[in-house]
């Protein structure tokens, strides 16, 4: 079985934010693979559903960013899931927008959802990092990840989601270079991504 986190912070408020990228990707596969219904549970909103094959317990934290370990934590011990069998969707100041890397383990770089998940379940899981860019000053970070998308972003970070969904098959099957090779070539084919 998979756990598979989408990090963001609960509230109507947010829901448009950089911070929430996270939650977006977490919808995306929840409607492309035809999850259950939302319920609340492990203090965030939780659904089940099956991709290539394999369970898949779909959780979106509802403790704030900052404390997300608590709910992924609890899931993971419910379920027995083994760290190998986490992945986490974040948003990364350190990547340009509309880039995507996929990675076991490493830094935190500053993402207090990361580190919590870190503290409460061990480091070795796969992280997706969704870039939303840096505003260039260290000061603005947090005012940053807190501003909503703009309307001019709109367009990529919907491609970036529904690619993430139709890729999710090869996290699944410990693909990530196969998974964030096939994100980048949908970025590219639907313009959102120059190819290099």
């Amino acid at each position: 079985m998979f756990l598979f986190a989408g990090l963001g912070n609960p509230g109507e408020q947010y829901r448009r934010n950089r911070h929430n990228v996270g939650f977006m990707a977490a919808d995306a596969i929840h409607y492309k693979h035809r999850f259950s219904p939302w319920r609340k549970r492990f203090q965030g909103y939780s659904a089940e559903g099956e991709i290539a094959g394999e369970k898949i317990l779909l959780l979106k934290p509802q403790t704030y960013m900052n404390d997300s370990g608590l709910a992924v934590g609890a899931a993971q011990k419910f379920f027995k899931i083994a760290l190998a069998g986490i992945v986490v969707f974040h948003d990364e100041i350190d990547l340009p927008p509309a880039k995507m890397r996929a990675k076991i383990g490493g830094g935190n770089a500053g993402q207090n959802g990361l580190r919590s998940i870190s503290a409460h379940c061990g480091n070795d899981y796969a992280r997706v990092r969704i870039g939303v860019g840096h505003p260039g000053d260290r000061n603005l970070v947090s005012r940053w990840v807190l501003s909503d998308f703009a309307k001019a972003e709109q367009s990529w970070v919907e491609t970036m989601c529904e690619a993430i969904s139709d890729a999710a098959e090869y996290l699944v099957k410990h693909k990530l270079e196969d998974f964030q090779n096939r994100v980048h070539l949908a970025l590219e084919k639907s313009g959102v991504l120059k190819s290099s």
